[in-house]
C-alpha cells in the first residue's frame, strides 16, 4: 500500500508539475540547423520533441530542391528559366503560382514601382556589390522598357505564363528567399515545433518563444554605416512574425555638396537609375514573402508614397534608415514597428 501511495504522489507531483509549471519530464532542447542555399546561407532553429536534427535536414534539402527547380534563375532547366526563354506551355507549380500572385499584389499596392520584369535594366546599369553605375543611354534604356512591366505578363487558368514579348524576364530574387523562409517555416508548424526561427540570407520568420530567453525572439538589424566589421543598429521583437531587410548602402556614392550618402535604385516605370537618400527599408509582416516583396518596393518607391503605402496596410510595420546631413542618417518607424 505504501508503494501504491508514494507512486500516487509522485504522479500527482508530475501533474502539477507539466500542466501547472508548464514542465515537462524530457526537457526540450534547441536544436540548430545551418547551411547554404538559393546563393546565400541559412540558420534553423527550433524546438521539438519529435523532429531529429538528421530527419529535418533531409527535409530541408528536399524543399530546397523544389524550390530551386522551381523559381532559380541560376538552374538551366528550372521552371523559371524555362519560361525566361520564352516557354508559354509549361504548366508552373504551386511555388511559382504563390510567388507570381504575390508578386501581382505587391505591383499594384505599390503602384508599379515593384516589378520582377526589372532584371534587365538592373543588369544594363551593373548594379552589384562594389561595382560602379554604367552609362545607359536613351536608345538602350527605350530599348529595355519594352521587355520590362508586370502588366506584360499573365498567369493563365491552366497555369501557364503568357509574356508580351518572349523576351521578358522574370526574377524572383525580392520575393523567392522571403517564400522559401515560409515554406521550411510552415513545414515545421506542420510537424509539431512550437518555437522556430528560420532566416535565409536575413530575411526571417519567428515562432513561439526563445528557450534560451523564454522571451519572443529578438532580430538585430544591420547598420549601414559599418565598416569592414559587421555591427547592428538596431534590435527588434518578433511576436510570430516575418521580417525582411532591403539595402542598397553597399552601393552608393557621395554628393560633393552635401556629403549625403546617395543610394541609387531602378525605377520600373521610367528605366531610370534615380538617386534616394533611403539607405535601407525593414517591413514586418504575417509571412516572410511579403515582408521580402514590399521591402524591396520601399527602396524604390518615393519615401512619401512608400509611408503612406505602410500606414494603409494594418498588417505591415516599416522601419526606414534614411541619409542625413547633420545626423549621417536618420531613422523612420510607422506606428507599431517597435514593441
Amino acid at each position: 500500500m505504501q508503494s501504491i501511495l508514494k507512486d500516487l504522489n509522485q504522479y500527482i507531483n508530475f501533474l502539477i508539475c507539466f500542466f501547472l509549471l508548464g514542465c515537462s519530464p524530457e526537457k526540450k532542447q534547441l536544436q540548430k540547423i545551418q547551411g547554404y542555399a538559393l546563393g546565400t546561407s541559412y540558420s534553423i532553429s527550433f524546438v521539438s520533441n519529435r523532429l531529429t536534427h538528421e530527419y529535418i535536414s533531409q527535409r530541408v534539402d528536399s524543399i530546397f530542391k523544389v524550390l530551386n527547380n522551381s523559381l532559380s534563375t541560376y538552374i538551366s532547366d528550372s521552371d523559371i528559366s524555362k519560361i525566361n526563354k520564352g516557354n508559354d506551355v509549361l504548366v508552373v507549380d504551386e511555388h511559382f503560382i504563390n510567388v507570381y500572385q504575390k508578386a501581382s499584389e505587391v505591383w499594384e499596392q505599390s503602384e508599379g514601382f515593384f516589378d520582377p520584369t526589372v532584371g534587365a535594366l538592373v543588369n544594363a546599369y551593373g548594379f552589384g556589390p562594389e561595382k560602379p553605375l554604367k552609362y545607359v543611354s536613351d536608345k538602350q534604356r527605350d530599348s529595355l522598357l519594352l521587355l520590362t512591366g508586370w502588366s506584360k505578363t499573365k498567369l493563365t487558368p491552366q497555369h501557364t505564363i503568357k509574356k508580351v514579348h518572349p523576351e521578358i524576364y522574370f526574377d524572383f530574387n525580392a520575393l523567392a528567399k522571403g517564400y522559401a523562409v515560409d515554406v521550411l517555416a510552415n513545414y515545421l508548424k506542420n510537424n509539431a515545433s512550437e518555437s522556430y526561427l528560420v532566416e535565409i540570407g536575413g530575411e526571417i520568420v519567428a515562432q513561439g518563444k526563445s528557450p534560451r530567453s523564454g522571451g519572443f525572439w529578438k532580430i538585430a538589424i544591420d547598420d549601414p554605416q559599418q565598416g569592414d566589421q559587421r555591427n547592428f543598429i538596431r534590435t527588434v521583437t518578433l511576436k510570430n512574425q516575418a521580417l525582411a531587410t532591403s539595402g542598397n548602402y553597399r552601393k552608393f556614392e557621395v554628393d560633393e555638396d552635401t556629403g549625403l550618402r546617395i543610394a541609387h535604385s531602378i525605377n520600373p516605370k521610367t528605366g531610370l537609375a534615380i538617386p534616394t537618400k533611403v539607405l535601407s527599408a525593414s517591413v514586418k509582416a504575417p509571412d516572410c514573402m511579403t515582408a521580402d516583396a514590399y521591402a524591396t518596393a520601399l527602396m524604390v518607391m518615393p519615401l512619401e508614397k512608400s509611408q503612406k503605402l505602410i500606414n494603409s496596410r494594418s498588417e505591415l510595420e516599416a522601419y526606414w534608415i534614411i541619409s542625413d546631413s547633420i545626423k549621417g542618417i536618420k531613422e523612420l518607424f510607422s506606428k507599431g514597428f517597435i514593441n
